[in-house]
């Protein structure tokens, strides 16, 4: 199963952005800060999660070459699912959305969680909270914090994103952990009634289902790593990273072939 999860940098609500392109064709202002392929093997022993570089310069079918994130903002849920199946030749079983107020709730809900912080830093926005050495036990504004900044670091993004997955897999033990504590098993589905944003073919019982399916995987075992790409550089006066499409393929056919456990073996995930 292959379960796009998608992260809207909208300041406004998400749901109804995505309503209103899916509805009318128009574009919103709101595009995706973080793109997370989440691949679950049949034997429903492991999860794996491949980071997209929302900067990756690549084909949006039917607007051009662009930003991955921009898929969002033109075509809504159903442009970015097409993209990504496009770049990776793979099928995208179902989705799920949250915007920034979302995954504050999400985090809240879950009674906050505890990330190992190897990189310190202070955020350039909003709280201007301070992550220091170690672990730290973040709130939902200190998360989005967490995830969001990019300013910070030499290799901007890049840090970003090895973060944001960081964070996933905070969540996963927390959400894995909730499946035997009630209370916040209720906050976590209360939750996701109203903020989690999933395909028609996908609501929030059908989520509570799975989870609770793979209540025995071990979240510390989840592996992540990010898409491959060929560097960064500028087009039309914007930073772009660009795809390193062999490297993608070797992704794309790990896919394909039920192999992604040894392929991410090989290549040290």
């Amino acid at each position: 199963m292959n379960i796009l999860v998608i992260g809207s940098d909208s300041r406004g609500n998400a749901r109804e952005q995505a309503a209103w392109t899916a509805a009318t064709g128009e574009s919103q202002d709101h595009r995706s800060d973080c793109l997370v392929l989440v691949h679950i093997p049949a034997d429903r022993k492991q999860i794996f999660g491949i980071s997209i570089m929302r900067d990756m310069f690549v084909d949006v079918p039917g607007y051009g070459t662009n930003k991955i994130n921009s898929s969002l903002e033109v075509g809504g849920i159903p442009e970015v699912v097409r993209t990504v199946e496009s770049l990776l030749g793979t099928h995208i079983d179902h989705t799920a959305m949250l915007d920034f107020h979302g995954f504050k709730l999400l985090t809240d809900a879950l009674g906050g969680v505890d990330v190992n912080v190897t990189t310190p830093f202070q955020a350039t926005f909003e709280t201007q909270h301070q992550f220091v050495a170690g672990v730290n036990h973040l709130d939902g504004q200190a998360a989005l914090e967490f995830v969001r900044e990019r300013y910070a670091f030499v290799d901007g993004d890049f840090q970003r994103v090895r973060n944001q997955q960081t964070l996933l897999r905070a969540i996963l033990a927390k959400v894995w952990g909730s499946l035997q504590d009630p209370a916040t098993l209720l906050g976590l589905v209360q939750f996701a009634a109203g903020d989690l944003v999933v395909d028609q073919g996908y609501d929030w019982l059908s989520v509570a289902t799975l989870a609770y399916g793979m209540r025995t995987i071990d979240p510390a075992a989840a592996v992540f790593f990010t898409l491959p790409t060929a560097g960064v550089g500028n087009v039309g006066g914007a930073s772009v990273v660009f795809p390193d499409y062999g490297g993608i393929n070797e992704v794309a056919v790990a896919l394909r072939d039920g192999t992604l456990p040894q392929y991410a073996a090989a290549h040290g995930y």
